[in-house]
């Protein structure tokens, strides 16, 4: 069994609220989870700061391969997003051989 993890760092474009915000990150939030269903999608970071998010996703998969891919797929659905900048992206793989 694997478990991936991919943490995206954004910056929102012209956003001056939390509300704003919001109205920014749920439907991103929710296209993740409606085109990945099998995916965990959240806000997990950034909560205070109206202008950045940090968005994590969680993935479980058989193989190394297909965690990677549908990670990579995720990454590249929310980096399309013409209101947001993706300013890093980091990939994690773990495998449950590892202690």
């Amino acid at each position: 069994m694997y478990v991936g993890a991919l943490t995206m760092d954004i910056l929102l474009g012209d956003v001056h609220s939390l509300k704003e915000k919001r109205s920014v990150v749920r439907p991103i939030i929710a296209e993740v989870q409606r085109r990945f269903p099998a995916v965990a999608v959240a806000e997990t970071g950034h909560m205070d700061l109206h202008r950045r998010t940090e968005i994590g996703i969680a993935v479980v998969s058989s193989t190394a391969a297909n965690c990677g891919a549908v990670m990579d797929d995720c990454e590249r659905l929310i980096a399309f997003h013409p209101e947001i900048e993706l300013l890093s992206a980091r990939h994690r793989l773990y495998n449950e051989d590892e202690d």
